[in-house]
C-alpha cells in the first residue's frame, strides 16, 4: 500500500473515514470511482484522493452514495457512531 505523500487537511471530516472503510471491503480507489460513477456521481481520481486526504470538501450527494457504496452510515462518516 502507498503512502501518503502530504499530510491530512482540514477540508472535510469523512476523508479518514472512507478510506479506512474502503480499505476495510478491499476496494481500490478505481472500484469505488466505477462504483460512483455507477451511482450517479461523477468524480475524478484526484478529486477521490483529494477527499481521502481531507482537502476537498464533500457534496451531500457524494456522502450519501459514499456511503451507501461503503456500507457504513453517513453518520458513521461523519464521526458520529
Amino acid at each position: 500500500m502507498k503512502t501518503r505523500k502530504l499530510a491530512l487537511g482540514d477540508r472535510n471530516i469523512i476523508g479518514a473515514r472512507v478510506t479506512e472503510a474502503r480499505l476495510a471491503l478491499g476496494m481500490k480507489q478505481v472500484e469505488l470511482l466505477a462504483k460512483l460513477q455507477t451511482a450517479g456521481v461523477d468524480m475524478s481520481v484526484p478529486a477521490l484522493s483529494l477527499l481521502e486526504g481531507q482537502k476537498r470538501p464533500v457534496y451531500d450527494i457524494e456522502l450519501n452514495a459514499l456511503a451507501d457504496i461503503l456500507h457504513v452510515s453517513s453518520d458513521w462518516l461523519l464521526g458520529r457512531e
